[in-house]
């Protein structure tokens, strides 16, 4: 357990690797220097598993009003995300109100994306089996049973380990970013 990864915390896991034809070390370097000139930066991504307004928001709302922050952990992967690097010329908190995304900003080929005040290289491990979903229809289902097959992501509390009939699941992370207000947010081409 970490200063990061500990009982109690909150976390968004998620599985990175090439996006929208784009390698992690790009990407990672194009994140650092828009954090820098905007002061955040937002990490695209796609899939319902952690859909902005149902799911991250929520569960992000209820850390800060514990006065605990939410990490994203990346545990770094092999992918084939050859979708076109387009970039999201606008944002919205609610799918609804939409206002444009600074021109430092660039978040591609993605329709969802999390706001993000720092990206840091951080090694640590993550037991997908000491983690319960923290959100939604699978609430309080065990992270390790969550995060397989097709699920690469997903708003988990880290726990005490847990004397069960399940194989511990330990993930290295690579990455760390934390999650600033909204947290997450809908995206826009036009």
């Amino acid at each position: 357990m970490s200063d990061i990864i500990h009982p109690g915390a909150g976390v968004l896991y998620m599985k990175v690797g090439t996006h929208a034809r784009e390698d992690l070390k790009a990407i990672i370097a194009r994140k650092r220097r828009e954090i820098d000139e905007a002061g955040f930066a937002m990490w695209g991504y796609g899939g319902n598993t952690c859909h902005p307004r149902s799911m991250v928001q929520p569960f992000a709302k209820d850390l800060a009003a514990q006065g605990q922050p939410i990490h994203l952990v990346m545990h770094e992967m092999n992918s084939r995300h050859y979708a076109e690097a387009v970039r999201a010329e606008r944002y919205s908190v609610d799918g609804t109100t939409w206002e444009k995304i600074p021109q430092a900003i660039n978040v591609l080929g993605s329709r969802f994306a999390l706001m993000i005040k720092d990206l840091r290289e951080h090694r640590d491990e993550l037991d997908l089996a000491s983690t319960r979903v923290g959100v939604g229809r699978n609430q309080g289902r065990l992270g390790s049973r969550y995060v397989q097959g097709q699920a690469d992501k997903a708003c988990l509390l880290v726990t005490e380990p847990e004397q069960i009939n399940e194989e511990r699941k330990p993930v290295q992370i690579d990455l760390v970013a934390e999650l600033i207000d909204p947290y997450a947010v809908f995206l826009s081409e036009k």
